[in-house]
Parts: C-alpha cells; structure tokens; sequence
C-alpha cells in the first residue's frame, strides 16, 4: 500500500478542496395551468398532486 513521504501542505490542500462545488438543483415548471409552481423533475408536483397531466396525489 503507498503511503505517502510526506505531508501534504495546507495550500495544497485548500487547493485540491477548492474544486468541491455544489449544484444547484434543477427546478421544472409544474404543467398544471392552475399551479405552475416549481418542482423537481420527473416527481409529481407537491402543491397540487399532478404528474403528467394525471391527479396521482390525493388533494
């Protein structure tokens, strides 16, 4: 197993980290005409129950 010689420095590794980001999540419009709220995508919509133009939530 490689164990490494020595440590590693501080610049280093806030440069290593530095390249950690995080996304932002991507919102789709309810197709609902009456709600149009934002949703994630491919879930059915959590203000008025709909997917794909169906009721699958009980309102």
């Amino acid at each position: 197993m490689a164990v490494p010689k020595r440590r590693t420095s501080r610049a280093n590794t806030h440069a290593r980290r530095s390249q950690w980001k995080t996304t932002v999540p991507t919102l789709a419009t309810c197709s609902n005409r009456a709600c149009g709220e934002l949703k994630p995508p491919h879930t059915a919509c959590p203000t008025c129950g709909q997917y794909d133009g169906r009721q699958v939530i009980g309102a």
